[in-house]
């Protein structure tokens, strides 16, 4: 079943940052409910108004009541994508603006949780909350990240024989789950601590650059995709359903008399308007294919951008969607903000048709259970054959009670009739007895084997998950009994890592007379 929704639309202005401060720019942005004024700085008269879901203000200081915290986006924005990601739809949230628009703060956030970390937190304290309600409900994660170069696709989180990242991924096509990437790294999370070790990987290898507009500008897209699937028993039948969730943190829209962008930088610029010209396009075709009634439907460039065509399912395609729209409030920026909302204001138009991602194997089941059902209310044909056999001894009494050759001959015909209505009844019971046992035994087979496939890959799960962690930031040690651990990284001889317990009474560390006692 299909869920057409339309693509959800946030503006969001950032406070005046430092270049623009000392350029003594005005504010021309004003964010009046869900509406965003922009006011020419050239025409007073002049102003536009867009009206979007939600107009999100964080221009004014942040003890303003009027301000818009992270917290706050999540709240509006986030939830519905953890909703979606339980109730097996595929999600995608994507960040689009001008470069040093505030994308990245919105999408990763600096020092503050942006939305990337807060969904995929929040997915993982629901998992727990329900795993805590039902111990038999399994979940399973994969996450995998990437960022787009230079139109080539670069895999964040894999490992190179050289330890470089590679830069040769190829975008292929999939008849059933649509364009896909590869040979991109899939790496296995139980946990959102999982999540932070490969995020803060994937960051740490992501291209960015100083430009005169922003001093850490991104210099690609980045795609970080998780595929979450849950798998439970609701009144003993399998349920497994699977979201795929794109969370997009877009490179910025450049202008090179801004930006001063000249060699490597102009390339790279050029490349990232090229992809942001395709989407917007693409924005544009689907929005005049969602409000036209022609039966010659206008054609969506996706092939012409790596990007676009990497997001095909997530826009117009199987996906509940998402932008947010990031822009600067000075009139330096007016040219840059106007197309922004330009550009939000097509996308909002857009309608998806989502649907549930069910497990094949799951629906067959589920088929079976209902032809279980639908043979069960036959076999209530116990009492037909009851009333057959009710019609037949009636008729038999009153052959036994006949006294002229009419009334036996009409007493006889009535239980033949009756004894082959009986036959066929009784044949007919057989017959759907046994497809009945047949059914049953088919779903019970193909429920036993979902779960045990389920217990391997919960195995497999866990280990990986294990190697994850082995492999991030920091060593875990999960012992009840108190402990002391001393990484000694500078003998080559030795492990690295010493761990001493910490025994009933006192314990002394180091040379006699220099630590006291603990």
């Amino acid at each position: 079943m299909s869920e057409g929704s339309a693509v959800k639309v946030a503006v969001r202005v950032r406070p005046l940052n430092s270049r623009e401060i000392k350029m003594d720019a005005k504010i021309i942005v004003k964010m009046e409910g869900k509406q965003t004024v922009l006011q020419n700085p050239s025409m007073e008269a002049d102003k536009k108004k867009f009206t979007f879901d939600f107009s999100y203000n964080s221009m004014v200081d942040p003890s303003d009541r009027a301000y818009t915290t992270q917290s706050h986006v999540y709240r509006d924005l986030g939830v519905d994508v953890v909703n979606s990601c339980f109730e097996g739809y595929n999600a995608c949230v994507f960040a689009y603006g001008q470069t040093g628009s505030g994308k990245s703060y919105s999408m990763m956030g600096y020092g503050e949780k942006g939305l990337i970390p807060r969904i995929c937190e929040g997915i993982f304290k629901r998992a727990d909350t329900i795993r805590k309600q039902d111990p038999d409900t399994t979940f399973a994660a994969d996450v995998g990240y990437l960022e787009i170069y230079n139109e080539k696709v670069r895999d964040l989180l894999g490992d190179t024989p050289k330890g470089k990242i590679n830069h040769s991924l190829r975008v292929r096509e999939d008849p059933k789950l649509g364009p896909f990437v590869d040979g991109l790294t899939s790496h296995t999370v139980t946990d959102y601590e999982g999540i932070d070790i490969l995020m803060e990987k994937g960051n740490s290898n992501r291209t960015t650059a100083a430009t005169n507009m922003n001093d850490t500008s991104s210099r690609s897209h980045a795609v970080f995709t998780m595929r979450f699937t849950q798998a439970m028993l609701v009144e003993g039948v399998p349920c497994e359903k699977t979201s795929k969730i794109n969370l997009v943190d877009l490179a910025g829209s450049e202008r090179t008399s801004s930006t001063g962008a000249t060699g490597l930088r102009l390339k790279e610029g050029g490349n990232i308007n090229k992809s942001l010209t395709t989407l917007g396009q693409v924005i544009h075709a689907l929005a005049e294919r969602s409000n036209s009634k022609k039966k010659k439907l206008a054609h969506v460039p996706y092939r012409d951008s790596v990007l676009t065509w990497l997001l095909r399912e997530s826009l117009g395609g199987n996906s509940k969607t998402i932008m947010v729209a990031a822009i600067s409030p000075a009139d330096v920026n007016y040219g840059e903000t106007l197309s922004t909302l330009h550009y939000a204001n097509r996308a909002k138009n857009i309608v998806n048709k989502a649907i549930i991602n069910e497990d094949e194997n799951v629906r067959i089941i589920k088929e079976l259970r209902s032809e279980v059902m639908r043979l069960k209310q036959l076999l209530g044909g116990d009492e037909a054959i009851a009333a057959l056999e009710a019609k037949r001894k009636e008729a038999q009494q009153r052959l036994e009670e006949a006294t002229t050759d009419e009334e036996r001959a009409a007493a006889q015909q009535e239980i033949d009739d009756a004894e082959s209505d009986l036959q066929k009844a009784e044949t007919t019971n057989t017959v759907q007895a046994g497809a009945l046992k047949q059914a049953e035994q088919m779903m019970s087979a193909m429920t036993d084997k979902w779960k045990q496939k389920w217990k391997d890959q919960t195995d497999i799960l866990e280990q990986r998950a294990l190697e994850v962690k082995e492999s991030g930031r920091a060593l875990q040690v999960n012992s009840e009994q108190p402990h002391l651990v001393s990484l000694n990284l500078d003998d080559p001889l030795a492990t690295g890592v010493t761990l001493y317990y910490l025994h009933e009474g006192s314990t002394t560390l180091g040379r006699e007379g220099t630590v006291s006692a603990m």
